[in-house]
């Protein structure tokens, strides 16, 4: 019996091969169409690119048909101007990967390819596209080539996929093996909240060895090479825009601990390094109303933004996912997370510390560190 279903799968592949292929031994039902007609954007149109994370622009062009009547694959490929698409600058499969006639690149993508083919940054110049269509294997160019007008973004070519900070003004030092991780909030930016010393130099690296590539900042701009200072001397969020090229540095003066019963702040949380404040042994006396004992709090950070030299303002960490129950020990990590808001308010967005804690020393912790998410904890 097994010898003959051995025998019936050998022919049925025979017979398989002898309808794939015609007498010269070609694979017809891989054969597809060429794409005839690129939709859209129209040839020529001017893009003036967005860092914003939601611009985009949408390709689109007619179906190619397969020999065998089943789906077709597509790229999209964009080249240089001078190019003929042998060597494309980039290649990608369309939406629905490769099974749509129609693709959507982000302005940052775009960003990207236009720099890998020499449009300087900030700059105009040509792109030209096109698809293959094919059924994953002999890929057929399309019949028509199109063009899109670009103006890049005034940011960096070069993006690191990661970003450390490094130097003697930096916390870990000079030592680039002990270089600190920033956060990657978006593609191509980053952020940290960390402290720097005064006239000491520090800088940014795509790596914690050696060779790695540096970067420093100048008159709100990320350039090569080179070595960064501040004149003041504390706890900084810098944020880091490879996209646009530009950068911030806001000074946090101070975090306080904000009891929503009383509309203020009780404690401060002191910085303790590695993007960690800490309040240790403090006390919190719930307030007592008349249906009970409430508990409710957030935090208020006090900035100057501009590198600390414009006005201190107050903005505040409150409930990244809303609650309005008592935590427990079981509760989970989410509880905890917080999010930074501009607008202040005394009863919204807030927690609920455990009744453990009614008048009870505790330790109060904000953790802003690259490795998690944003989050607190309260302990005893």
């Amino acid at each position: 019996m097994k010898e003959k279903v051995i025998k019936i799968m050998m022919l049925a592949s025979f017979l398989f091969a002898l309808i794939a292929c015609s007498n010269d031994g070609e694979v017809r039902e891989l054969n597809v169409s060429a794409v005839k007609v690129l939709y859209e954007p129209a040839n020529g149109k001017a893009i003036i690119l967005q860092a914003s994370a939601s611009a985009m622009v949408s390709f689109a062009w007619e179906p190619a048909i397969a020999e065998d009547g089943g789906m077709v694959m597509y790229e999209i490929a964009f080249d240089r101007v001078s190019g003929d698409f042998s060597d494309p600058v980039l290649i990608k499969a369309s939406d629905r990967s490769g099974a749509s006639n129609a693709a959507t690149i982000t302005h940052k993508q775009l960003n990207q390819i236009a720099a890998a083919a020499g449009i300087e940054s900030a700059a105009t110049g040509t792109l030209k596209w096109t698809v293959f269509s094919s059924k994953g294997i002999n890929p057929v160019k399309a019949e028509q080539e199109q063009t899109i007008i670009v103006t890049r973004l005034p940011g960096l070519a070069y993006i690191p996929d990661k970003l450390y900070l490094t130097g003697d003004g930096s916390e870990p030092g000079a030592d680039i093996s002990k270089a600190i991780i920033m956060k990657t909030t978006a593609e191509g930016e980053f952020e940290i909240y960390t402290k720097l010393a005064s006239g000491k130099q520090f800088s940014f690296a795509d790596g914690t060895v050696a060779t790695a590539k540096k970067f420093h900042t100048e008159g709100g701009l990320i350039k090569e090479d080179g070595n960064s200072t501040v004149s003041t001397e504390g706890v900084y969020r810098i944020n880091l825009d490879f996209n646009t090229g530009a950068c911030t540095y806001t000074l946090v003066t101070r975090i306080g601990f904000f009891f929503s019963p009383d509309n203020r702040i009780l404690f401060d949380l002191p910085y303790i390094g590695n993007g960690i404040f800490q309040a240790k042994d403090v006390t919190v006396t719930f307030k007592q109303e008349g249906w009970g004992r409430d508990e409710r709090y957030k935090f208020r950070m006090f900035i100057k933004e501009n590198g600390g030299a414009d006005a201190e303002k107050e903005v505040e960490w409150a409930t990244l996912n809303a609650t309005d129950s008592r935590p427990t020990a079981s509760s989970p990590p989410s509880y905890y997370y917080i999010r930074l808001l501009t607008a202040l308010s005394q009863w919204d967005n807030k927690w609920k510390l455990m009744g453990d804690f009614d008048d009870v020393p505790a330790t109060y912790t904000i953790y802003l560190q690259a490795d998690q998410i944003y989050t607190h904890s309260v302990t005893n």
